[in-house]
């Protein structure tokens, strides 16, 4: 296995695929990559010499925020905006959708297992 920023990465596939286990890496940014380091994006992660690999985590490094330090800064982004106050800001502390979705039927993923409502008992 090919370890780049801290990730194992699968070695039976290609490139290109491999690439976006990375956190913070997805398919265009990773072809971007490849072809700035020039490693064919056909070619499996098994199959990339030690300078290819070498080139390839040197770039990721110099140029992006991966894995931890983008983690972080997404996180800081969501506790800025609980800090003020924003609509978004109260969606995430209540763990509601908070891009316009409604709520009435859908939105199981944020809101979680349903909580059943007993009827009065007359």
């Amino acid at each position: 296995m090919a370890r780049i920023a801290g990730i194992d990465i699968p070695r039976n596939k290609r490139g290109v695929i491999a690439l976006t286990y990375i956190y913070g890496i997805g398919r265009s940014r990773a072809s971007q990559l490849l072809s700035e380091c020039e490693v064919s994006e056909d070619k499996k992660v098994e199959d990339w010499t030690d300078d290819e690999v070498g080139a390839v985590r040197n770039a990721i490094s110099t140029s992006f925020k991966v894995e931890g330090e983008l983690r972080s800064e997404v996180q800081s982004h969501i506790k800025r905006l609980m800090d003020i106050g924003s609509y978004r800001g109260i969606r995430h502390r209540n763990g509601l959708p908070l891009r316009g979705q409604r709520t009435k039927n859908n939105s199981r993923t944020r809101k979680g297992k349903r909580k059943t409502v007993a009827n009065k008992k007359k």
